[in-house]
Order: C-alpha cells, then sequence, then structure tokens
C-alpha cells in the first residue's frame, strides 16, 4: 500500500477469481431438484462504506446501472445499513419469479464496480437467501476475499444460534458444486441479513 493509496482510502487486491461468485447460478438447481431448497429470489452484497464524494458517487452509479439492468427483469434495488456499520445492496425479484442468474449479475456488477473505482478490500460479502421445504431460512455465503462459498442456517426463533449440523449437511450434498470454503472457522454467521 502506496502514500496515494492512504491518502485516497483506494488501495487495489488482489482478489480470487470472479467466476467463483457465479457458482450459484448452476449449484442453485441441484438444491431446487434434488434438496428442495428454492431460491427465495433475494441476495445481497455486502461492504463498508466510505465516507468520500468519490465512493459515494460509486454507489450511485452502480445503483443506478443495477436498477436499469434489472428493469427487464423486474428486480429491484433498495438499500440499508445494519447496525455492526456495513451496506447492504439488496436486489430483488418480482414476487413469483425467482431468479438466481439475474441476482448473480447484478451482485457481480455491484462488486465489479467497487473494485474498478480501487475499494475492493471493502467488500465483505454476497449472501443468497433460500428456503427449505419447511420454509425456514438457508443462505449461501460468498467471501469476496477467501473466494469461497458457505451454507448459514440460522436456528429458529430470536436467539442468534444457527444449525451447524445442517451446515454440515448442506456441504456434503452441494460441495461438489461449487468452491466451499475449506476452513470451516471461517464460516461466520451474519446475524440480522435483511433478506
Amino acid at each position: 500500500m502506496g502514500l496515494r493509496d492512504i491518502l485516497t482510502g483506494r488501495h487495489q487486491v488482489k482478489g480470487p477469481a470472479p467466476d467463483r461468485l457465479f457458482a450459484i447460478s448452476t449449484a442453485y438447481v441441484t438444491l431446487q431438484s434434488e434438496h428442495q431448497i428454492d431460491p427465495s429470489g433475494s441476495a445481497a452484497i455486502v461492504f463498508q462504506a466510505l465516507a468520500t464524494s468519490d465512493f459515494e458517487s460509486t454507489l450511485k452509479d452502480m445503483e443506478e446501472v443495477v436498477t436499469a439492468t434489472g428493469g427487464d427483469s423486474g428486480t429491484t434495488v433498495s438499500t440499508e445499513d445494519d447496525s455492526y456499520g456495513y451496506h447492504w445492496m439488496i436486489l430483488h425479484n418480482p414476487d413469483g419469479a425467482p431468479s438466481v442468474e439475474d441476482l448473480a449479475v447484478g451482485i457481480n456488477a455491484v462488486s465489479s464496480s467497487i473494485e474498478t473505482a480501487g475499494y475492493g478490500e471493502r467488500l465483505l460479502c454476497a449472501v443468497f437467501a433460500f428456503l427449505d421445504a419447511q420454509k425456514r431460512r438457508v443462505y449461501f455465503i460468498y467471501n469476496y476475499k477467501r473466494g469461497y462459498w458457505y451454507p448459514f442456517v440460522p436456528a429458529p426463533g430470536d436467539a442468534q444460534e444457527h444449525s451447524t449440523e445442517r451446515e454440515l449437511q448442506l456441504k456434503a450434498q452441494i460441495g461438489s458444486e461449487m468452491p466451499l470454503e475449506p476452513e470451516l472457522e471461517r464460516w461466520f454467521p451474519l446475524w440480522g441479513i435483511p433478506i
């Protein structure tokens, strides 16, 4: 990191191959057909915002691009900040028409814009929401810094607990379909997911 990077808050990060994000575009077929886990029609990208006019301009441009490209499919975009100081850009497909492919393309457009602007190190993760046969939430989280996916299954109720047993079961079921994080201690739970 050079002086210019420090002054501008930018840093070029050589990250993992971006095509790993698109593994969800094919893995969901197996989830749906073999394991009765259906896409909910929503996904989000999570990043640490920076209070500079350049970063805010990049966010505004991204939102406009995703809104414009999602117009054909009816995908909508919203944003929210969480209590941990992270910014969520949320994409929703129209009710009854979930498209994991459209969501992955939108999420990729946002992450590519952030990386191109020199803020790649601010990316935390992408989250895709699914529902199992009992209508419980199942999330697949893509860690940008590691380039791996992992499942996250919150336990029922308001307690901040997750079902490690179900997550390991999902790993066994879908591990050959997508690059899953091999180090289980890096399967970080995300609480308060707004999708």
